[in-house]
C-alpha cells in the first residue's frame, strides 16, 4: 500500500505540478487583495477536487457507456501524458501556461481566475483526469482506491499551499531552479507514461 501511495503521489505531483501552478497564479492574482487571492486559491482547488473525484469514481462507467475499453484509455492516456512530459522537458508546457494566463489577464472581465484557468485546465486538466482514471482502473478494491484518493488529496493540499504561498515561493526558487525541477519531473512523467502504454497493450493483447 505504501508503494502504491508513493507511486500515485509522484504521478499526481508530476502531472498537476504544484510548483508550476504557483507562478502562474501569482501573475494572475497580482492585482487582487490578499483575502481575494486566498479565496480564489481555495475555490480553485475545491472545484478541481470535485472534477477529479467525479472522474475517479465514475470515469470507468462513462468509458463503458461510450464503448471504450480501459486498455484503450490506458494507451491513449499514456500517450497524452508522454506529450505533456515532452513539453515539460523542452519547457513548452510552461510557455503554453503563461500564454494562456496572459490571455486571461488581458481580458478585463476575467477577474476571478479560480475556475478558469486555475481549476480547469491547470489543476484538473487532461493529464490529471487521465491519471486518476488510469490509476483507479488498474487498482481494484476499495482499500487501494482510498490510497489513490489519499495521494490525490495530499497533492491537492500541496497545490493549495503552493497557491497561497505563490509569491514567496517564486522569490525563493527563482526561474532557473524552477526550470531544472520541471525538466526532471518531465523525465519521470515520460517513464510513467510509457508504463501506462505497456499496461494497456498487455491487457489489450490478452
Amino acid at each position: 500500500m505504501i508503494e502504491l501511495y508513493v507511486s500515485a503521489l509522484m504521478t499526481f505531483f508530476v502531472v498537476i505540478d504544484p510548483p508550476g501552478c504557483a507562478p502562474i497564479y501569482a501573475g494572475l492574482s497580482a492585482g487582487a487583495s490578499s483575502a481575494n487571492r486566498r479565496a480564489m486559491a481555495i475555490r480553485a482547488v475545491l472545484v478541481a477536487a470535485c472534477i477529479l473525484l467525479v472522474f475517479a469514481l465514475f470515469g470507468e462507467a462513462l468509458l463503458r457507456a461510450l464503448g471504450i475499453s480501459l486498455a484503450s484509455f490506458r494507451i491513449a492516456g499514456g500517450i497524452m501524458l508522454f506529450l505533456i512530459a515532452l513539453e515539460m522537458v523542452f519547457e513548452k508546457r510552461t510557455q503554453r501556461r503563461e500564454d494562456r494566463a496572459a490571455k486571461v489577464a488581458d481580458d478585463p472581465e476575467a477577474e476571478d481566475v479560480s475556475i478558469f484557468p486555475m481549476a480547469m485546465p491547470m489543476i484538473a486538466g487532461p493529464g490529471s483526469i487521465a491519471s486518476v482514471m488510469l490509476l483507479m482502473g488498474r487498482n481494484e478494491g476499495w482499500e487501494r482506491s482510498l490510497v489513490i484518493l489519499g495521494a490525490l488529496a495530499t497533492i491537492l493540499l500541496l497545490t493549495l499551499a503552493a497557491l497561497l504561498a505563490a509569491g514567496p515561493i517564486m522569490r525563493f526558487l527563482g526561474a532557473k531552479i524552477e526550470a531544472v525541477i520541471t525538466r526532471l519531473l518531465g523525465v519521470l512523467l515520460a517513464a510513467l507514461a510509457v508504463q501506462f502504454v505497456i499496461d494497456g497493450l498487455q491487457v489489450g493483447l490478452r
